[in-house]
């Protein structure tokens, strides 16, 4: 039997409950045996304004999932450098992963880019789409997705970013061990506590 594998990818720039409980109500709806959480190096369909170490990034990662023994952390795509494009990291995994069933999680921002995303159909061959509900977007498309109604949370980390540079409190939008990290090598602005 296969095992049954959900990948989350995104920047992670830095990861935050809503990225965990996205995982969480996945996993269990569709009973997967654990979820990947995947940094990518350059998101082709995003700038990256915010520039933080793939060290950090994955340490911030590693120190959100640390607690939960079906969560873990997939490089491959910072790994491999240049743009992270999902057909190729796919193909990768599913070779190197061949008693794997894949399930790539998406949340509805996402689920309206993929007629945009590069190969797109070879890649809906290779994976399961699995969209989540954001706020302000739809989960309606002409692709073959299942999909997951999670509890509305409109957090980013675009707006924890923007908290962290104000000095604003950022208690209870990531997990404790994360905002230490943070404080302690003061990335995003953020005054270091040392």
């Amino acid at each position: 039997m296969k095992k049954k594998i959900g990948i989350l990818g995104g920047t992670f720039n830095p990861p935050h409950i809503g990225h965990l409980i996205i995982a969480d109500q996945v996993l269990h709806s569709f009973q997967l045996d654990e979820i990947w959480f995947m940094p990518n190096h350059l998101p082709p369909h995003k700038q990256l304004n915010i520039r933080i170490a793939n060290e950090d990034r994955q340490k911030m990662i590693e120190l959100a999932i640390d607690n939960c023994s079906y969560f873990k952390i997939e490089t491959i795509e910072i790994e491999r450098l240049g743009k992270s494009y999902t057909y190729d990291t796919m193909l990768l995994l599913k070779e190197r992963e061949p008693n794997v069933e894949f399930y790539f999680i998406i949340g509805g921002d996402m689920v309206e880019y993929l007629p945009k995303w590069y190969n797109i159909d070879q890649l809906i061959k290779l994976v399961q789409f699995i969209g989540v509900n954001r706020p302000h977007y739809s989960l309606q498309t002409t692709y073959p997705i299942k999909t997951v109604e999670i509890p509305s949370i409109d957090i980013s980390s675009s707006i924890i970013r923007d908290k962290l540079k104000k000095g604003e409190s950022i208690n209870y939008y990531l997990p404790d061990k994360v905002i230490q990290f943070i404080r302690e090598k003061g990335l995003y602005g953020c005054k270091s506590s040392n």
